[in-house]
C-alpha cells in the first residue's frame, strides 16, 4: 500500500528497509506531545515488524546525550522528533562507526548528510506546520508495514502529535497532515469536524470552558468566572445535571448551536473584530475508540495530558498511554496532569503579577526559578493577550535551567510567522553569538545559554527578530 506522503515516500522506504536489518534498535525521541507520540508509533510499528528495540527519552539532544546513547553500542539509532538539528554530532558517531542513524524529524538540518533521514524539509514541506515530527514517524510507519499489516490506525496519533506541536494553522491540519488525517478517517480512528473551537469540550464544565477560552477573548467572559456563569444562566437551557453544570460533549445538537450563536452574539456585541469571531468555529479531531468526555477523545486534550507526563520526568507514563495503557499509565497521567494544570496556572499568574519587558521588537521575562524550564514555554504562550503583554511582539522567557545554563523559550503567532518571524533563526544565532545553542519552529523555538548572558541575548534577539519583520 502507498505511503501517505508521495514526496517522501523513496525515503521511508530506505529508513525501513534498514530498520528492518536491524538486529535490535535503540528508539530516542522528544519529550514533549509530539516526541511523545512519534516514540508511541515508532514503537508500535517496531514491534509489529518484529524488530527487537529499546527507547530512550532525552529533553534535549546535544553532544553528551548522543554520546550516551552510542555507549549503548547498538548498531542502530532511530532518532523521532529530533536528530536532524544535531545531525553533525550525529554524523560524527557515524563516522567512527558507533552506530547507523535513522532519522525521522522535522526539525530544521544541520549542514552534515546521512543515508537513511526522513524530514520533510528536504523535499520542499514545511516541517513547521505541514508534517510534524510524529507525522514523519508516521510515514515510516507506513514504510515498516509487514504484509499482513495495516499502520493506519496509528493515523491517530500522528494527528495529536501535530495538534501538540501547534500545527493547526488558523484552527485546521494542512499540508501533509491532510493526508494523514484521511488515513485515519479511512480507518476508522478518527473523525473531522467542526465544532466550537475552545480547548476542553471534552472535560470541562461550561463556565469553565467559557472562562479560560485563550483562543477568543470575549469581554464579559473570559477570564470571568461570574461572566461566564451569566452569560449560560441567561440562555434559557437546562445547563445542569443533578445541580452540577455540564461539559460540552453533554448538549445536544440544539443545546449547542444555541450556545455557540449566543457568543457570536455576545462577542460581536462587545466590539470583538468579525475576523476574529469567525475563529469561534474551528475543526476538531475526535480519536473515535476512546470514551466520550476523556482527555484522550480529543486530539488537542490528547496532546495536553502528554504534555504533561514527560515535562515532570515521566516520559514513561506518555509513552504508555500512547500504546494504550489505560489502567495505571493513564491514571498516573491525570495525576500529572493535574499537577501541570497548577503549575501553569501558578506560573501565569507569576507573569500577570511580574510583568514584561518590552524592547523595540520584543517582549520577554526572566522567571528565574519561578516557573518550571519544562513548561516555561507553555506559561509564555499563554501569557500573550494578558493585560500589558503584547499580542503583535514575540515573546521570550527565561528560567533556570542549572547553576551554569538558562533555558530560553520563544512564541510568535501565525501572523507574525506570515510576515516573517522565524523564532528558529533567532533562537539558533542569537544563542550562538552567547555560547550556546537553540532552535526550532518560526512559530516556537527555544534555547539554552550560559546564565549571566541573557540580556545579551535579548540585544540580540531583539535586533534579529527586527531584521526579519523589517
Amino acid at each position: 500500500m502507498a505511503g501517505p506522503v508521495q514526496a517522501l515516500e523513496d525515503r521511508a522506504v530506505a529508513c525501513a528497509n534498514h530498520l528492518k536489518t536491524a538486529e535490535r534498535v535503540v528508539l530516542a525521541s522528544h519529550i514533549d506531545a509530539d516526541g511523545l507520540t512519534s516514540a508511541g508509533i515508532a514503537a508500535t510499528a517496531l514491534e509489529r515488524a518484529g524488530i527487537e528495540f529499546e527507547v530512550v527519552f532525552k529533553k534535549q539532544l546535544d553532544d553528551h546525550e548522543i554520546a550516551t546513547i552510542a555507549a549503548r553500542e547498538e548498531e542502530t539509532v532511530l532518532f523521532t522528533d529530533f536528530g536532524s538539528g544535531q545531525l553533525d554530532a550525529i554524523a560524527d558517531h557515524e563516522a567512527a562507526g558507533d552506530f547507523t542513524p535513522v532519522i525521522a524529524d522535522h526539525h530544521q538540518p544541520a549542514d552534515a548528510e546521512t543515508e537513511y533521514h526522513l524530514n520533510p524539509l528536504l523535499e520542499g514541506l514545511d516541517g513547521a506546520s505541514e508534517l510534524s515530527g510524529a507525522g514523519a514517524s508516521y510515514v515510516l510507519a507506513r514504510a515498516l508495514e509487514p504484509e499482513d499489516v495495516d499502520n493506519r490506525d496509528l493515523a491517530r496519533l500522528a494527528v495529536v502529535g501535530a495538534v501538540g506541536d501547534m500545527q493547526a494553522v488558523g484552527g485546521e491540519l494542512v499540508g501533509a497532515n491532510r493526508e494523514i488525517v484521511a488515513e485515519g478517517v479511512e480507518a476508522g480512528v478518527l473523525e473531522e469536524g467542526t465544532d466550537l473551537a475552545f480547548y476542553g469540550k471534552q472535560t470541562r464544565p461550561l463556565p469553565k470552558l467559557l472562562e479560560y477560552a485563550s483562543e477568543i477573548r470575549i469581554p464579559g467572559i473570559s477570564n470571568d468566572q461570574n461572566g461566564a456563569i451569566r452569560f449560560l444562566d441567561g440562555l434559557g437551557l437546562d445547563l445542569k445535571r443533578d445541580g452540577e453544570w455540564r461539559r460540552w460533549v453533554d448538549l445536544d445538537h440544539e443545546e449547542r448551536r444555541t450556545v455557540a450563536s449566543s457568543l457570536v452574539q455576545q462577542a460581536l456585541k462587545k466590539g470583538v473584530p468579525a475576523d476574529k469571531v469567525d475563529g469561534l468555529v474551528g475543526t476538531t479531531y475526535t480519536l473515535l475508540a476512546e470514551p466520550e468526555g476523556t482527555e484522550l477523545r480529543d486530539a488537542s486534550e490528547f496532546s495536553t495530558l502528554l504534555n504533561a507526563t514527560a515535562r515532570y520526568e515521566r516520559a514513561d507514563v506518555g509513552l504508555a498511554v500512547c500504546l494504550g495503557d489505560r489502567a495505571d499509565g493513564l491514571e498516573r497521567a491525570r495525576k500529572l496532569l493535574r499537577n501541570h494544570r497548577r503549575n501553569l496556572s501558578e506560573g501565569l499568574q507569576w507573569v500577570k503579577e511580574t510583568g514584561v519587558t518590552q524592547e523595540e521588537n520584543l517582549q520577554w521575562f526572566d522567571a528565574g526559578e519561578e516557573i518550571r524550564e519544562t513548561i516555561v514555554g507553555i506559561v509564555a504562550g499563554m501569557a500573550v493577550g494578558v493585560d500589558g503583554v503584547d499580542r503583535d511582539r514575540p515573546i521570550v522567557a527565561f528560567a533556570r535551567k542549572n547553576e551554569e545554563e538558562t533555558k530560553v523559550s520563544a512564541r510568535g503567532t501565525g501572523r507574525l510567522v506570515a510576515q516573517g518571524l522565524d523564532l528558529s533563526a533567532v533562537m539558533g544565532e542569537a544563542s550562538a553569538e552567547v555560547g550556546g545553542g537553540g532552535g526550532g519552529h518560526d512559530v516556537a523555538a527555544g534555547a539554552t545559554v550560559p546564565a549571566g548572558r541573557e540580556q545579551e541575548f535579548v540585544e540580540l534577539a531583539d535586533e534579529l527578530v527586527g531584521e526579519q519583520l523589517g
